[in-house]
């Protein structure tokens, strides 16, 4: 009989930090996108989210887009909000 052992730690590949998007001076007249993660609850969190810039923030434009699967990418939606949006909000399930 023979028994193998692995080292569950691994070996984890070099890791290179980037700064965050430069951060917008306002959203009044801006587009900001909220995407809808395939996760329980975003779809109501991102309605609310838009209700709530309808009513305080009427200025900013909210545009409501979901993924088709989780952690897959959909290169015509990131082309979408690349070309008409100035920010992105991105939902992922309570």
């Amino acid at each position: 009989m023979t028994i193998s052992v692995y080292d569950p730690r691994g070996y984890p590949p070099k890791v290179e930090g980037r700064s965050l998007a430069p951060r917008l001076e306002s959203l009044d007249g801006k587009v900001v996108y909220l995407v809808i993660a395939p996760f329980d609850n975003t779809d109501v969190f991102m309605e609310q989210l838009a209700g709530w810039f309808r009513r305080n923030r009427p200025q900013v434009e909210t545009r409501i887009v979901a993924t088709e699967a989780f952690g897959q990418d959909s290169p015509a939606m990131r082309a979408e909000i690349e070309a008409a949006g100035d920010a992105a909000v991105v939902g992922l399930g309570l």
